[in-house]
Parts: C-alpha cells; sequence; structure tokens
C-alpha cells in the first residue's frame, strides 16, 4: 500500500524540483556578476518603483541570508537580503522588483493573492493534520481517515497552485516596472528572465509534486474503497 504506481512520477517532479533549486542559484549567482546599467541598488529599485505606485508606507527592509527575499503582507513591507539590498546587478534588481510586484498585487488586491492570504490560516492548520490522518489510514487500514486526510491536503494543494499566478503575475509586473522606469535596458532582460523564470519554476516543481501526491492518494482511497 506504500508503493503506488504515482511514485514514479512523484520521484521524477522531486527530481525537477532539485534541479530548479539549483537553477535559481546558479542563475541568481551568474547574474550577480553582471551590473545593471541603472547603477541602482536592488534597495533603490524597490524604493523608486514603490513610490511610482503610490506606496510611500511601505518600506524596505534588510532580511538576513540569501534568496530570503519576500513581502510581508501582515507587515506590508519588503524585505530584501544583503545580497539584493546593497547589489547593483541584474539579479538584485531583478529579485527586487520582484517582491515589490507583491506589494503592488496586495495594494491593487489582485484575485490571487486575496485567496492566497484567506487560505493561509486554513492551511496552516490542515497542512499539519492531512499527515497524520493519512499516516493513521494507511497503517490501520482505515480509508475513512485517508479520505479525511485527503480533504485536508487538498486544502495545501489548492494553495501551492494559487501560488503560481501570484508569482508569476509579479515577476511579469516585476519586467514592465523595470521597463517603464529605464533601469535595465533591452539587452538586460535576457538576465532578468533568466532570474526571474528559474525561480518560478521552483514553484511549478512544487505544486506538481503537490498535485500528483493528491492523485495517488485519493486512486488507494478509490480502489480501497472498490475492495471493499
Amino acid at each position: 500500500m506504500f508503493f503506488h504506481p504515482m511514485d514514479f512520477l512523484i520521484l521524477i517532479a522531486f527530481a525537477v524540483s532539485i534541479w530548479a533549486q539549483f537553477k535559481v542559484k546558479g542563475n541568481f549567482s551568474k547574474w550577480s556578476d553582471v551590473p545593471a546599467s541603472s547603477g541602482l541598488t536592488g534597495a533603490e529599485v524597490a524604493r523608486l518603483i514603490l513610490d511610482r505606485n503610490g506606496l510611500y508606507d511601505v518600506p524596505v527592509e534588510l532580511v538576513p541570508g540569501t534568496l530570503t527575499d519576500h513581502y510581508d503582507p501582515i507587515a506590508r513591507a519588503v524585505r530584501l537580503s544583503e545580497p539584493v539590498y546593497y547589489g547593483r546587478s541584474i539579479a538584485a534588481v531583478s529579485v527586487a522588483a520582484h517582491e515589490v510586484g507583491h506589494a503592488v498585487q496586495h495594494q491593487q488586491a489582485y484575485g490571487a493573492l486575496v485567496l492566497r492570504h484567506r487560505m493561509f490560516p486554513i492551511v496552516n492548520l490542515t497542512s499539519g493534520m492531512a499527515p497524520f490522518l493519512l499516516l493513521g489510514g494507511f497503517l490501520l487500514q482505515q480509508f475513512s481517515l485517508i479520505g479525511l486526510g485527503i480533504i485536508l491536503f487538498s486544502f495545501a494543494v489548492a494553495f501551492q497552485v494559487i501560488t503560481l499566478p501570484v508569482e508569476f503575475n509579479a515577476s511579469s509586473r516585476a519586467k514592465d516596472f523595470m521597463i517603464a522606469e529605464g533601469i535595465i535596458r533591452n539587452e538586460e532582460e535576457r538576465g532578468v528572465n533568466k532570474v526571474l523564470n528559474a525561480a518560478a519554476l521552483t514553484y511549478v516543481a512544487a505544486a506538481l509534486i503537490s498535485v500528483l501526491e493528491l492523485i495517488k492518494y485519493v486512486l488507494i482511497f478509490v480502489q480501497g474503497n472498490n475492495e471493499d
């Protein structure tokens, strides 16, 4: 019961996820060595785009680590890692603009982002319970527990899927912002795309793994009920 034909596809998806992580680090490292023609730091780019969109009250803060950049919707703050905050590279300005893209999504109540925020408390609860219900169901051969685990796990899967348009839209906004403000030139768009697309691939891989795992559990549940 613990091995299922779907596991082969899940292993492939995991391999893609690992490859995507290396891709993100590789592209960030490569394009961190290429200076942006504007000469602006990531922090300056973030501040510029925020101000252009009327988000004067959204601070740009320094956060420890590398590739720890994010937008905090609760504190309404853009947080950039040191290489991005102080960096003047294609990678730095791309990541900074992407995070500001999330701040603008928040300001404009972008549908997928709003839904994601509303789902977060539910997913935070159900994602912790689902593994125990599924494991208990498999060990005890209790398909009612498996069914409940599937329902709870489906919230986490939905959250992963909804994250995709949020991330792709933020990247699209980032490129539009940088072009409109003259932060990058036409010949620099290739580097921007490399950095942002590699990051997006990690979200695609994570969503794919979740969807495949959900399908696996549903198939086991259906098969078990049919055998009964």
